[in-house]
C-alpha cells in the first residue's frame, strides 16, 4: 500500500468508515434532488406556492379530484433550464371537487369547500376547449386526481414540493456560507499565522472579540445591517463562521512556517504568496476540509434558527426553519407531523454532515493512516 499517493490513502481510509460513506451518499442525494428541483416536485410552479385554500391542513396521502380549467391570462412556456431553476407558472386552476356531470358547454361540478357534507354547485363554462375526463389536453380543461403524498400546509400547498425546495434553500445557505466563511478564514489566518508580530496580535485580537460573541447573535446583528432576504443570509451566515477557520489556519501555519522546506523556499528567494498559497496551504487541506464540513453543518442550523425568528429568507419562499415556524402550533394538535417533517430534515441533513466530518477527520489522521497501511 505504500505506493499509494496520499490523495489516494485518505480516500481508502474514508471508505472504510461505512457510516461516513452513508452520510456522504444522503448528501449527494439530497443535493441531486435540490439541484433538479421544480423538474420533480408535485407543484411545479414557482417557489412552490400554489396555493388552494379548501385544501388546507390535509394529512399525508389525502387524494382528491380537481377540476383543471385553462387560465384565460397568457401563461409562457419557459425552457427546461429556467424551470428547473425557478418553475413554470401553471396554465391551469385547480378546483378541488367531490363531483361532477357534463351539461351542453359547461361542466357542473359540486366543489369541495373544506368538508365532502356540504358540496357547493357550481357551473363552469368549457366553451371552445377540449375537456377531458382523463385529465386536461393540449388548451383543454379537465378532470384530474392528486395526490398530496406528504399532505398540505395551512394555505393548501403541497408540503413535498416545499420540503424539496427546501432542501435547495438549506444546501445553498451551507455552501455559500462555507465558500465566504473559507475565503476570509483561510486568508486572515495564513497572514496572522505566517507575519506573526502586530499583525498576528491585532488579528487575533479581532477574532477574540468575534469568537466571544454568540454566532446566532451576530448573525441577527448582521441580517439588520444587510436587510432580510436570501443573499443577506448567504452573507450574514458566512461572516459570523470565518473566525473559527481563521484560528484553525493561523495555529497549523505557525507550526509549518519555521519547517525545512519552507525555510528552503525562503532561501530560494520565493516570495511569501508563493509560499503560502503553494508550500504552506496544500499540508494543512485535511484540517480545512474537516472545518469546512463541520462549519456547513453549523450554517444549516443557524439559517434554520434565522428563519425560525424571521430573519431568514422571507415568505413565501419555503425553508424549513420557516415552515416549522408556521406550524409549530400543530404540535399539540392533530397535525405535528407539519412541524416535525422539515425538522427531521434539519436533523438528518446535520447528521449527514457530522458524520462526514467525522470520517474526513479520521482518514486525514495521518497516525492513524500509517497504523491501517
Amino acid at each position: 500500500m505504500t505506493d499509494l499517493s496520499p490523495a489516494q490513502r485518505t480516500w481508502k481510509t474514508f471508505k472504510r468508515n461505512k457510516i461516513a460513506v452513508a452520510g456522504m451518499i444522503f448528501i449527494i442525494s439530497l443535493t441531486l434532488v435540490a439541484i433538479l428541483g421544480y423538474l420533480i416536485m408535485p407543484d411545479s410552479t414557482p417557489l412552490a406556492n400554489n396555493m388552494t385554500i379548501q385544501l388546507s391542513l390535509k394529512k399525508p396521502g389525502s387524494e382528491f379530484m380537481m377540476l383543471r380549467l385553462r387560465k384565460t391570462e397568457r401563461v409562457d412556456t419557459v425552457n427546461l433550464f429556467t424551470k428547473m431553476l425557478f418553475g413554470q407558472p401553471s396554465f391551469y386552476r385547480d378546483i378541488p371537487i367531490t363531483g361532477y356531470h357534463l351539461a351542453n358547454d359547461a361542466v357542473i361540478v359540486d366543489e369541495y369547500i373544506g368538508t365532502e357534507d356540504k358540496p357547493e354547485q357550481k357551473l363552469y363554462s368549457i366553451k371552445g376547449q377540449f375537456f377531458s375526463t382523463t385529465g386536461p389536453s393540449g388548451n383543454g380543461s379537465g378532470i384530474i386526481h392528486k395526490t398530496f403524498w406528504l399532505g398540505t400546509d395551512i394555505y393548501g400547498r403541497d408540503m413535498l414540493s416545499r420540503l424539496i425546495l427546501g432542501t435547495r434553500i438549506s444546501l445553498s445557505v451551507g455552501l455559500m456560507a462555507v465558500i465566504i466563511s473559507m475565503l476570509l478564514g483561510v486568508t486572515i489566518g495564513s497572514i496572522a499565522g505566517y507575519f506573526g508580530g502586530w499583525i498576528d496580535v491585532s488579528l487575533s485580537w479581532l477574532m477574540n472579540i468575534l469568537w466571544s460573541l454568540p454566532a446566532l447573535l451576530l448573525v441577527i446583528a448582521i441580517s439588520f445591517a444587510l436587510g432580510k432576504g436570501l443573499w443577506q443570509i448567504f452573507i450574514a451566515v458566512g461572516l459570523s463562521m470565518w473566525v473559527e477557520v481563521a484560528r484553525l489556519v493561523r495555529g497549523q501555519v505557525l507550526s509549518l512556517k519555521q519547517v525545512e522546506y519552507i525555510e528552503a523556499a525562503r532561501s530560494l528567494g520565493f516570495n511569501n504568496t508563493r509560499i503560502i498559497s503553494k508550500h504552506i496551504l496544500p499540508n494543512i487541506v485535511g484540517p480545512i476540509l474537516v472545518m469546512a464540513s463541520s462549519n456547513f453543518a453549523a450554517a444549516i442550523l443557524l439559517e434554520a434558527g434565522l428563519s425560525f425568528l424571521g430573519f431568514g429568507a422571507q415568505p413565501p419562499m419555503p425553508t424549513w426553519g420557516s415552515m416549522i415556524k408556521e406550524h409549530y402550533g400543530y404540535i399539540v394538535m392533530d397535525a405535528a407531523y407539519l412541524a416535525i417533517m422539515p425538522g427531521l430534515a434539519i436533523m438528518l441533513l446535520v447528521y449527514a454532515f457530522n458524520l462526514v466530518t467525522v470520517g474526513l477527520r479520521d482518514a486525514f489522521d495521518i497516525k492513524s493512516q500509517s497504523t491501517r497501511f
